[in-house]
């Protein structure tokens, strides 16, 4: 798991967490830098694999001091548990539903693409192959999570379900 904490002077709210869910270490370390130059995102956490996903959102073994993701971002190429099988997981639990959880795959596929929505991502988006590209997408997915769209608070009541 890579913790990082990206800081941010002006920024008075609670720290945004957002969870990496990728295997591919060159993705992560895209994300991270991506995410280091905005102002919203203030802790990056990244875990491998469905299995540890889960771990990590459910406060489970070495995780069990984890902060609860404002954001998921998800690859479906998973080993172990799949992002889709991951995902379907993470909106039926009552506790993990209202968290939002962009697909992050290099898939273009329609098929993926309709079985993501299905199963209630909030958004799919399909990872650009030049890294200005990816890097400006990454900045737009901080712009419109963390300054456009309200999220619910820790402290919301439907969150303690």
């Amino acid at each position: 798991m890579v913790a990082e904490n990206v800081e941010e002077a002006s920024i008075s709210e609670a720290p945004v967490q957002v969870l990496i869910v990728e295997d591919n270490a060159a993705d992560v370390r895209l994300v991270l830098e991506a995410f280091r130059e905005t102002t919203a995102v203030r802790c990056l956490s990244s875990v491998e694999d469905g299995v540890e996903a889960l771990a990590y959102l459910r406060r489970q073994g070495k995780y069990s001091d984890a902060a609860r993701p404002d954001l998921v971002l998800l690859d479906l190429n998973l080993p172990r548990m799949d992002g889709q099988e991951l995902l379907a997981i993470i909106k039926r639990d009552p506790y993990l539903k209202q968290i939002p959880v962009v697909v992050f795959s290099t898939s273009s596929s329609a098929r993926d693409i309709s079985r993501s929505y299905a199963l209630h991502a909030n958004c799919y988006i399909t990872k650009p192959t030049d890294l200005n590209r990816f890097l400006d997408v990454i900045k737009s997915i901080e712009s419109f999570w963390f300054t456009v769209v309200d999220l619910p608070g820790a402290s919301d009541p439907l969150l303690s379900v």
